[in-house]
């Protein structure tokens, strides 16, 4: 059994409490990152537009990727240590609905939680990454609030 959980920035906690209460013990887990392509590509052009070309080793973009990847690995290392059970780190880079989705095939079971407006229940508390990545899974997702669910009542008719 092959269970997934997306580790985005401020929803990542309650994705692995939920891996660890709900995938059997024996169950591969792997813990995926996504990072945007759109900073570093606007730092790349925007350096090459204004600046010009001549001195590549001064490109913002590169920094950028940098610091990106540097980021993902302190997460997924927070990610790991929380989960406190052997597992594998996985980071993409790309649109993020998208590369959850790629990374999904096959997989038994993806966690991720919802990242739209979270002070109500309904569908506005999906973002639209998740929304995409709900509809479109290859396999059964669990999607859990990263805080305290919000009142049961249901809306008026």
């Amino acid at each position: 059994m092959t269970v997934i959980a997306w580790i985005a920035e401020g929803t990542w906690p309650t994705c692995v409490d939920a891996v660890r209460a709900h995938a059997p013990a024996p169950a591969d887990v792997v813990l995926l990152h996504v990072t945007g392509a759109e900073a570093p590509g606007a730092a790349h052009g925007a350096y090459a537009g204004l600046l010009g070309r001549a001195r590549p080793d001064r490109d913002p973009g590169t920094a950028v990727e940098h610091l990106a990847a540097a980021s993902a690995e302190r997460l997924l290392t927070a990610a790991a240590d929380r989960l406190g059970r052997p597992c594998t780190r996985v980071e993409r880079v790309g649109r993020a609905e998208r590369e959850v989705v790629a990374a999904a095939e096959g997989a038994d079971l993806l966690v991720l939680a919802r990242d739209g407006d979270r002070s109500r229940l309904g569908p506005r508390s999906l973002g639209p990454a998740s929304r995409f990545i709900v509809d479109h899974a290859p396999c059964p997702v669990l999607l859990v609030w990263p805080e305290a669910t919000p009142g049961a009542a249901l809306p008026p008719p």
